[in-house]
């Protein structure tokens, strides 16, 4: 089996071999990778903008593990050609994630993967009516097909789907255009709904023939009568019934949502019907059209193969679903229905219950490890989940003596982990077990699903230990200390680990490399806390350090952080007292603002808070008694300086040692100071730092704007920003008058702005800054223009953007120029437009920022959470 890289390589290396036309058949995985190596064209073979170094960052940015890509690709290439997946792409991802859905597209082609794309063109077909004065009309949900709506859509069906195929030709990737003859139709209610079809078959010939012969077919949801007349098919359904006749592996529905949400808005990572179906569909949050998706694609995929499943995704995140065991969206399959045994004797074969055990276990006494383990089994409680064929396997031995329930077996094969058993298994777990607690070796390769089913964990010398359900921080603390002190000893097994001598294993053996087990931990305590961003699974838990740093925060009692704001009248400190309302584990205690003490703090819910005035030696005194784990200054310029050296004389003969965040300019150029852009500074030491300069809203929209670029300068980047009248403060002033802003923009400090200082010296580079305010109230617009120290292309300038910020949750790359209307009242930043000039020397990049949120409040509650030991996310809605 070919890794990725050597695909992507081996691939870029023979792009003008011929293959000949041929007869659809099954390809065997080797040569289906082979045929990735060729580019199958009667035309002469073309460059790719998608360079081979290009598309291995892609891989890796977007890819847990090589492991994961080898067994997908392994399993997708198992298959025929026509049988790999059939991608339904709305007209909204046509106009808005085009170069993402080209992208991802060419990656696949590029690794001998020929997927089937159906699209629609809805958004732009109600446009274009308008345009021609003629108003779209829905019956029943379905689009009324008139002649001259039906005119109108064939022209833009056909100007669409050509959009597409050149867009992926462009990227090297031979496409083939299929406008009609495909789906077979009849009318669906002429009289209702005019020329819209029922598909009634699909001509999957020609598909077949445009595959084999190395094409990717694109297909438009247009139908025709036996008769030859055209008619308009929902492309979801075209999709649907493309599916029934060639039974793929994969059904994809591209989402801008990127997947379905439950009722709390967390995206739902896997749904498995033959558990989950009747129990999701009683939920009162199931209504209109998630239910109606839930239930067409149960409909769909019980008409295919169990193996096929449906996975709805963000376009940007096609391979990241394709190829790993976290996925992306929703994953949606009809799963494998569970079987439970509480007795040795409910095992059908016991033999084969002892080879599932030993297949993780190496070395020359694993059946007697195994036998003993039998042994014990025999005469205590337990309780085992596994599917029909033991693909997986899971024994829980229950809560007893105080304990929490303890997960002392989990072994997945390969089949299992492709299969999503791991997750139906897991899923069944968290409906009987509130609690749970298991360890794991540190390497495990797939140590990231874990922490995604964990709400904690704590690392001892090699192993990990995991629970879920432990809210009572006094039951926290007993587990971790018993967990530092005995080992696996103190998951209640002692009888167990006195009949293994210590023997059991925990994560996948060298000789099987697909499955997982557990085993014995040493005995030397080290707390860790899983990185953001780095973990990741098919459902993002929030992760939460249950034990932060000894000083930062009460590491015996864990109550929420107490938080104290200096100086809150202003938008900043406001937006600050919502988002921290909001956290589950901060507790604003001290609102100090001279102008409104004594007044009751509105906005706050979870305590009664009076507005104070509190001195800087108020301040001292609360820091040396301990009563504020973190002190927020959201003062003006210049102002602060007292507060933060009254803190310092608090911590003097004092243990406890709170956490400073201070959003005025103050120290942003004091090198004892973290500079807090955790987008751009290592997360680690602002997780360590016990004093932060939160950056500057301009600066901080300029400098992830310019960053990624910063090795291609070929001179000094001008950024002509634009914000709103909220960063003028709520002190009146001409920056901030409505009346004079109207019809007018203001330049102010059109040289050497503190800003242009601030970004110039965190990125290394002298960069020229004209700011301006408009009348709208927040937002700002940021238009840079970057010389380059080479020629370069606007496809390879966004892919640089695209891998730099893989992964974060508050910076989204775009096509498009961003606008301020659409980041106002978001949490991050949004990057876009690329343009490069004649020249190719030149590229104006655009980003935009909400000033009061990720230009100040939210990322100050990310520089709080990490310093605080919480999750970076914490408390924040993410893009």
């Amino acid at each position: 089996m070919l890794s990725a890289c050597a695909v992507a390589i081996r691939a870029g290396a023979r792009r003008s071999v011929r293959r000949l036309p041929g007869k659809t058949r099954a390809i065997p995985a080797t040569a289906s990778l082979r045929r990735s190596q060729r580019q199958f064209s009667s035309s002469a073979s073309r460059p790719t903008d998608l360079s081979t170094r290009g598309m291995i960052v892609q891989t890796l940015s977007s890819v847990s593990s090589k492991r994961e890509v080898q067994q997908y690709l392994s399993l997708f290439t198992s298959v025929s050609s026509q049988r790999f997946a059939v991608i339904k792409v709305g007209g909204a991802i046509l106009t808005d994630y085009l170069d993402e859905l080209v992208s991802s597209l060419a990656f696949l082609y590029t690794v001998g993967l020929y997927p089937i794309i159906v699209h629609g063109a809805g958004p732009q077909l109600n446009s274009l009516l308008e345009m021609h004065g003629v108003e779209p009309k829905f019956e029943e949900g379905i689009r009324v097909t008139d002649v001259k709506t039906l005119r109108i859509a064939l022209d833009l069906f056909m100007e669409e789907n050509m959009k597409l195929v050149n867009a992926l030709e462009e990227k090297g990737v031979h496409a083939q255009p299929f406008t009609t003859n495909i789906f077979r139709a009849e009318y669906l209610n002429k009289e209702k709904w005019g020329f819209v079809g029922k598909v009634t078959g699909v001509r999957k010939e020609a598909i077949e023939t445009a595959i084999n012969n190395g094409y990717m077919p694109i297909l438009t949801s247009l139908a025709e009568t036996d008769s030859g007349q055209i008619l308009n098919v929902n492309a979801d359904v075209a999709a649907a019934e493309l599916a029934r006749a060639l039974e793929p592996l994969k059904v994809v529905y591209l989402s801008e949502k990127g997947g379905l949400f439950d009722a709390a808005g967390q995206k739902i990572s896997a749904i498995n019907l033959d558990e989950e179906y009747e129990h999701l569909m009683s939920q009162d949050w199931v209504k209109y059209g998630t239910r109606l998706k839930i239930k067409e694609i149960k409909e769909l995929l019980d008409t295919l193969p169990r193996a096929t499943s449906v996975a709805i995704i963000h376009p940007g995140e096609l391979q990241k679903e394709l190829f790993t065991d976290s996925g992306a969206g929703t994953l949606i399959r009809r799963g494998s229905k569970l079987q439970y045994a509480t007795s040795l004797s409910d095992f059908k074969d016991l033999d084969a219950l002892k080879q599932v055990l030993i297949r993780d276990r190496d070395g020359p006494n694993a059946d007697a490890i195994v036998n003993k383990y039998i042994d014990f089994l025999k005469e205590n409680e337990f309780k085992a989940y596994y599917d029909e064929k033991m693909n997986a396997l899971a024994i829980v031995l229950p809560a007893k003596d105080g304990r929490q329930a303890t997960l002392a077996t989990l072994t997945i094969t390969k089949s299992g982990w492709l299969t999503n058993i791991a997750d139906n298994i897991f899923t069944a777990l968290k409906k009987e077990h509130p609690q749970l607690v298991w360890t794991v070796k540190e390497d495990d390769e797939n140590l990231g699903w874990f922490f995604d089913k964990a709400d904690g964990s704590l690392t001892n010398d090699g192993s990990v230990m995991f629970y879920y359900g432990v809210e009572n921080p006094q039951e926290v603390v007993k587990l971790m200390k018993d967990f530092t002190q005995n080992g696996r000893a103190m998951l209640g097994n002692s009888n167990l680990e006195s009949r293994l001598h210590g023997a059991a294993k925990t994560s996948s053996s060298p000789a099987s490399k697909q499955s997982r087990g557990f085993s014995t931990l040493a005995r030397r305590p080290i707390l860790s806390t899983p990185v953001m961003g780095a973990i990741k699974g098919r459902t993002y838990v929030t992760q939460t350090n249950p034990n932060p740093p000894i000083g930062k925060r009460n590491a015996t009692t864990f109550q929420p952080a107490r938080v104290a704001l200096i100086g809150a009248r202003g938008y900043t400190g406001q937006e600050l007292i919502r988002l921290l309302d909001a956290h589950p584990n901060m507790d604003l205690r001290h609102v100090s603002s001279r102008e409104l003490a004594g007044k009751k703090l509105e906005g706050y819910t979870k305590r009664e808070v009076i507005y104070e005035s509190l001195s800087p030696d108020d301040v001292r005194d609360m820091e040396k008694r301990g009563d504020i784990d973190c002190w927020v200054m959201a003062l003006p310029n210049g102002v602060c300086k007292p507060f933060v050296e009254a803190v310092y004389e608090g911590r003097k003969g004092s243990d406890h040692k709170s956490v400073i965040v201070d959003l005025s300019a103050d120290y942003r150029f004091d090198n004892s100071w973290t500079y807090g852009l955790p987008e751009l500074v290592q997360r680690n030491n602002i997780a360590e730092a016990t004093q932060i300069a939160n950056p500057g809203c301009y600066a901080t929209a300029a400098q992830l704007g310019i960053a990624p670029l910063v090795e291609h300068l070929g001179g000094m980047p001008h950024i002509f920003g634009v914000s709103g009248y909220s960063g003028a403060g709520t002190k009146p002033s001409p920056k901030n008058d409505v009346e004079n802003l109207t019809n007018n923009i203001i330049p102010y400090s059109l040289t050497g702005h503190i800003h242009e200082r601030e970004v110039g010296s965190q990125l290394g580079a002298e960069v020229a800054f004209i700011p301006h305010v408009a009348v709208w109230f927040r937002g700002i617009h940021h238009t840079i223009s970057i010389p380059l120290n080479k020629t370069m292309t606007s496809r390879d300038i966004r892919q640089i953007y695209q891998d730099r910020y893989a992964g974060e949750k508050l910076v989204k790359v775009v096509g498009e120029a961003p606008l301020v209307k659409n980041i106002s009242g978001k949490h991050g930043v949004e990057i876009g437009g690329f343009e490069v000039d004649k020249s190719g020397k030149r590229v104006v990049v655009c980003a935009t920022i909400d000033n009061l949120l990720k230009g100040a409040a939210t990322q100050c509650l990310q520089n709080m959470n990490l310093a605080l030991g919480y999750s970076e996310y914490e408390g924040i809605p993410v893009m």
